[in-house]
């Protein structure tokens, strides 16, 4: 998902193709009704990528209506998604699909070496979800997260506000999918 990221979007693209995506895997830019020239930058950037898409939404649809239409979009048989603001770099994306063994498979970055505040905030939400929702839940925005086709088909009306990753772990876990976890950096 994209949004207003025109001023990194060159960046973006350039680590996109250094990590090989676009080579095996398929790459959707939703500019999720972006006010500045992302979507301008966006196609001088990937016109000669055949396998680097845009999803073009007219306004801004929330983080997880952006996802959802991204995922929408995606032909292949194990989707996902990460940031476009390189807070995880394009070459998690690959060590995740990398990941990818079965359609019972879910993949989910760690997040490490975060400030101790966001570390405790994180500990607090988990608790606190894993609690409400009766199933052990860690880290629930790690990016990236990828699943297979079918998982996806499979939802039910979700979220398009922020709670779209906690949606789709939980219900990962409940449809007992291998989960597995992978150590990612968060940058600034």
């Amino acid at each position: 998902p994209c949004f207003n990221e025109e001023q990194g979007l060159h960046e973006l693209v350039q680590a996109c193709l250094d990590a090989g995506l676009g080579n095996n895997i398929e790459v959707i830019f939703v500019d999720n009704g972006s006010s500045d020239n992302s979507l301008k930058t966006l196609k001088r950037l990937t016109s000669h990528q055949p396998n680097f898409r845009i999803v073009h939404l007219n306004e801004n649809l929330g983080y997880g209506g952006g996802i959802l239409a991204g995922l929408r979009e995606a032909r292949g048989s194990f989707v996902g998604w990460t940031h476009a603001d390189l807070q995880t770099p394009p070459t998690d994306v690959v060590t995740a699909f990398k990941m990818c063994g079965s359609h019972n498979t879910f993949i989910k970055g760690k997040r490490k070496q975060r400030p101790l505040s966001d570390e405790v905030f994180t500990i607090g939400m988990s608790m606190f979800e894993s609690v409400l929702l009766r199933t052990f839940l860690w880290d629930i925005n790690a990016q990236p997260t990828v699943f297979s086709r079918k998982f996806f088909d499979l939802w039910d009306n979700p979220p398009t506000d922020f709670s779209l990753d906690l949606y789709v772990y939980h219900k990962a876990k409940t449809m007992n999918l291998k989960v597995q976890r992978f150590d990612v950096i968060f940058e600034k």
